[in-house]
């Protein structure tokens, strides 16, 4: 066969393709054509041009930049259920990334004190980084950065913010860190081994092995101390640990364990706060807040200054403790001691949107009801656990869920039931 026949099937799968994204994108916000898209960019254009990004740059990166359908389905889809602390867990550490991990603390020790001696970041906190983002550079993401950028600028969803990210992009290439076909990433547009967002890269990666690039994709000097800057940026401090696992005494009143709820360890040693093998406490002059992310049931954390740091990389209590941890058995700490639940029942997002609804009936300001269980929805459940006489560790479980059904009917509501 000739090659004319392949030429028109791969033009015919693009327009497909960008049929499928416009069509998805309409199902949301309304009828989109192909030409509102070529008129978009035109205007991405106007602005790039403006601000000083080349035609070059601009001819290179979106010269066959179309929205891709893959990007708009990942951006729509949610998962079925929340995710259970240990589950959680189980999925980043387990004895095969410690032992890598392990390897490669030793293999790139020199650089990694380099980068320490610069930025004050622990070199095991960097190394639990680079496992949790991109598994040590093993994945980094299979999607155009510029195309899945514009896809996710262009849908109105969240347009602005992802213009923004388009535009830093775009500046990145100018700026001549790599090339455009080259930028690979997540479907949101995160780069590299640290799954940077553009901004994030325009602000703090830096060009460590002095090639004149910041490159977030092969270079490990610019890796690793582009992680520590950013780090340093948002508060670091490498005379400190991030928290350790700790016993709760019998009788512990779990309204004070909240991240707003700081005391030095001195506060929380009079506390009968103690280590998880029943030691005191350091004498530091520290201050810590107590965590619980499984409720009053699982494991407690004394999480410190550097947790906050952590959060504000990625803004989940578990992602946070789970580089904490890594980053502990990296160095040879031990795994976890609190006992195990025979069995994690987590709840499906559409349990927790009820959950939601009802705490809202009863009076309580749980959020918009996403499904989601963030820091409204967590002290709207504490106030109704206070009311009811129940432990207000915020958790929710299948056990609250029924007593805010009963409590509904009661108040003389009309309960319908996600599907337990």
């Amino acid at each position: 066969m000739s090659k004319a026949p392949r030429r028109w099937a791969g033009s015919a799968g693009a327009i497909l393709g960008l049929a499928l994204a416009l069509a998805l994108l309409g199902g949301v916000h309304g009828a989109r054509a192909a030409t509102d898209f070529a008129a978009w960019l035109d205007g991405v254009r106007r602005e790039a041009r403006a601000a000083g990004i080349s035609e070059a740059t601009l001819d290179a990166t979106l010269g066959n930049v179309a929205p891709l359908a893959r990007v708009i389905e990942l951006d729509r889809r949610q998962p079925e259920f929340t995710q259970t602390f240990w589950a959680y867990l189980d999925k980043r550490i387990d004895a095969r990334r410690v032992e890598r991990g392990r390897a490669l603390l030793r293999e790139h020790s020199t650089l990694l004190q380099a980068v320490q001696a610069r930025y004050g970041v622990q070199p095991r906190f960097l190394v639990a980084f680079w496992a949790l983002e991109s598994n040590f550079g093993d994945y980094t993401g299979g999607f155009s950065v510029i195309n899945a950028l514009a896809t996710l600028a262009f849908d109105e969803r969240r347009g602005a913010f992802f213009r923004t990210q388009l535009m830093d992009a775009l500046r990145i290439v100018e700026d001549g860190n790599i090339a455009p076909e080259a930028m690979q990433g997540s479907w949101a547009g995160a780069m590299g081994q640290v799954q940077f967002i553009p901004s994030t890269f325009l602000r703090h990666a830096v060009d460590f092995d002095g090639d004149g690039r910041r490159d977030l994709w092969q270079s490990l000097p610019d890796i690793f101390a582009s992680a520590a800057n950013y780090l340093k940026a948002v508060g670091w401090n490498g005379g400190q640990t991030w928290g350790r696992e700790v016993r709760l005494p019998d009788g512990f009143d779990p309204g004070l364990a909240d991240l707003k709820i700081r005391k030095s360890l001195a506060d929380w040693q009079r506390l009968g706060v103690r280590r998880i093998d029943g030691r005191d406490l350091p004498v530091a002059d520290m201050r810590g807040a107590v965590v619980l992310p499984a409720g009053l049931a699982g494991p407690a954390f004394l999480v410190y200054g550097n947790f906050d740091a952590i959060l504000r990389w990625n803004r989940s209590i578990l992602y946070a403790i789970a580089v904490g941890h890594l980053a502990d058995r990296l160095v040879g700490l031990p795994p976890l001691q609190s006992a195990r639940p025979d069995l994690e029942q987590p709840l499906s997002r559409a349990q927790v949107a009820e959950m939601q609804d009802l705490l809202a009936t009863l009076g309580y300001d749980p959020g918009a009801p996403d499904g989601v269980v963030g820091g409204r929805t967590r002290d709207a459940i504490k106030a109704f656990q206070r009311r009811v006489d129940l432990a207000a560790d915020g958790y929710p479980t299948i056990d609250l869920l029924d007593a805010l059904r009963g409590r509904a009917m009661a108040n003389g509501g009309q309960v319908n039931k996600a599907a337990d």
